[in-house]
């Protein structure tokens, strides 16, 4: 069986990282052939079609195609699975209004050529901020696709929680499990570790004989490292997190593909799930069941954290409001 994946935004950074753990079988397994089609811009084409030739050259067994191409309908033709990786980064002085604006103008139409190009049961992954509005946008171009088939990656917001805790704690990371993202990919963001364990044991218990006041270090130390980090690596690297979003992108998806033994963190669309508003799409604790994401329901959500899932839905709320007027959806 070959799976049809097509990458859009192929030329740029994060794609780079991409294409080559696909093609070695990292996103489907090393039984799965698959078929490429690398989506660009046309200023992107070059870098696109060198990195064909990379891929060529890199002789991988399971790589059946690799077509390049600027036109969506070409490129989301038959597409089994879409990471829509590419989109308009803030400018100096653009207003959020504007960055909302120039990305609609991206991921409407990728919308609109998935739903009449792509395969019937295509899922798409958004990873080009902001994500979930993105993804928002997407899934309300796409007449006919099931919005349940688009979500968020908010991967590597979890990843990044699940290695700070782990480096405070002086653990393995994956005895670090159960710290779901919720909310938006962006500042506001809300990586919660009511429910988390290491090796089985509450990870709040953990941190109480190392950090003291747990909720102090949550506020002023955690939360703010995990939705700062993108910056501070920008700081540190001189160019944005690459090779992490890739992992955190081939994660995402083989867990959609394969399945789940245990929460992690999507972007999906809500249905009202813990007061979240009905078509947004937010970050929730997840599990991937028969090719689906579904909602971990049920859980205890103490003041405090609806406090700051509160604040995070707003922000997307204000979003949806700022594109809808935009006569975006």
């Amino acid at each position: 069986m070959t799976t049809t994946i097509t990458l859009t935004g192929a030329g740029g950074q994060i794609g780079y990282a991409l294409l080559f753990r696909i093609a070695a079988g990292d996103l489907l397994g090393p039984e799965e052939k698959v078929r490429l089609r690398l989506l660009e811009i046309p200023q992107g084409l070059g870098a696109a079609e060198g990195a064909a030739l990379e891929l060529q050259d890199g002789a991988f067994g399971l790589l059946e195609q690799v077509e390049v191409t600027d036109d969506p309908a070409v490129g989301f033709d038959g597409a089994d699975l879409a990471l829509l990786v590419g989109a308009r980064p803030r400018g100096p002085g653009m207003e959020r209004g504007d960055l909302l604006a120039a990305n609609a103008g991206i991921f409407g139409p990728q919308g609109a050529a998935i739903a009449a190009h792509a395969a019937d049961g295509v899922r798409v992954t958004v990873v080009g901020n902001p994500a979930n509005t993105n993804a928002l946008i997407a899934a309300a171009s796409a007449d006919g696709v099931p919005a349940e088939r688009f979500s968020a990656l908010t991967r590597l917001d979890e990843n990044r929680a699940r290695a700070q805790l782990a480096q405070t704690l002086a653990v393995p990371v994956d005895t670090v499990r159960r710290v779901p993202i919720w909310g938006n990919h962006s500042a506001t963001q809300f990586p919660d570790v009511s429910h988390a364990t290491v090796a089985g044991r509450p990870v709040t218990e953990a941190l109480e004989t190392i950090v003291g006041d747990v909720s102090v270090w949550l506020d002023e130390t955690f939360i703010p490292r995990v939705a700062k980090r993108g910056a501070e690596i920008i700081a540190v690297r001189g160019s944005s997190s690459v090779a992490s979003a890739a992992n955190a992108t081939i994660e995402h998806v083989r867990d959609w593909v394969h399945g789940t033994d245990d929460w992690t963190s999507a972007g999906v669309v809500s249905h009202g799930e813990y007061g979240v508003p009905e078509g947004l799409i937010s970050s929730f604790p997840v599990r991937a069941v028969d090719g689906e994401w579904r909602i971990v329901e049920g859980l205890e959500v103490s003041e405090w954290a609806r406090s700051r899932i509160d604040a995070s839905v707003a922000e997307l709320t204000e979003e949806r409001e700022a594109v809808r007027a935009l006569g975006m959806l």
